[in-house]
């Protein structure tokens, strides 16, 4: 049985540039994260402008697993293969991994996207999809499952906490906005870049600093539901709950289509 996951879309009231600048310094391996051993790049081209940058990296994960079955699978480590393409010009990096390790075993797919808000250029969006498709694993097929689903539970909790670890260190290093790309001009020379405000008034909305740096809000693109609504109507839920709300309202929209009675009356659906 494939195992899936899809996040709740969760809106940084920061810009673009910050929560890159932020999630660079994962890499090559981040101390926050236990299991995420190392890292290293395999591959990076640049496109002629500068606009588009494409990583791939090989990295190098400790599950947390009983002993025999890590002596069982013969391996101490998995690795997976992660292949970000930033794109600055349109504000959006996107990230596709997939694993190395017992690949004709086990299917893992992830993607996640970063983007620019789409009704306010300084904050960002962050959704994650994922999915695990266990074909055969020694016998154990069920006990891995459930290995692989808990730990992908904790890394998403510990994601969003890394990206507001290091807001708050930029934030204490005097970093407070970064300039966004802005492409060449004839002769080789930039044209000045916009500095982003991270804090002060913006669109007269009133000012934010870093203090609560993912406060959610609503990111109302393709009809998504957010973070912060999912909170205000059913309380905290485990990242795995909230999968689990998202794909059944998906399930709901393709299976009733044009019932808007019953998906109105649905109030957090």
């Amino acid at each position: 049985m494939v195992q899936q996951y899809q996040s709740p879309v969760r809106v940084y009231k920061q810009p673009f540039e910050l929560i890159m600048a932020a999630y660079a310094r994962r890499f090559p391996k981040c101390p926050l994260i236990p299991m995420f051993v190392d890292s290293e790049i395999l591959n990076q081209s640049e496109s002629k402008d500068g606009s588009v940058v494409v990583t791939e990296r090989r990295c190098t994960i400790d599950i947390e697993a009983p002993r025999l079955l890590k002596r069982i699978a013969g391996v101490e480590y998995l690795y997976f293969i992660q292949k970000n393409t930033l794109n600055r010009r349109d504000r959006t990096l996107h990230i596709e991994v997939h694993n190395e390790t017992f690949s004709s075993r086990v299917i893992v797919r992830e993607c996640c996207s970063y983007m620019a808000h789409p009704e306010n250029e300084d904050w960002t969006c962050f959704e994650q999809t994922a999915s695990l498709d266990m074909k055969s694993f020694f016998g154990f097929e069920s006990t891995a499952e459930k290995i692989a689903m808990k730990q992908y539970a904790s890394s998403i909790k510990k994601g969003k906490e890394i990206i507001e670890y290091h807001l708050r260190e930029l934030e204490g290093e005097g970093v407070t906005y970064i300039p966004r790309w802005v492409p060449p001009v004839e002769g080789g020379l930039l044209s000045a870049g916009r500095a982003v405000p991270v804090s002060g008034a913006i669109d007269g909305l009133p000012a934010k600093d870093l203090a609560n740096p993912t406060e959610l809000m609503a990111c109302p693109a393709d009809d998504k539901l957010d973070a912060d609504y999912i909170r205000r109507y059913l309380g905290d839920l485990t990242p795995l709950q909230e999968s689990c709300l998202i794909r059944l309202r998906q399930w709901l929209q393709e299976t009733h289509k044009g019932k808007d009675f019953l998906l109105n009356n649905l109030m957090f659906l």
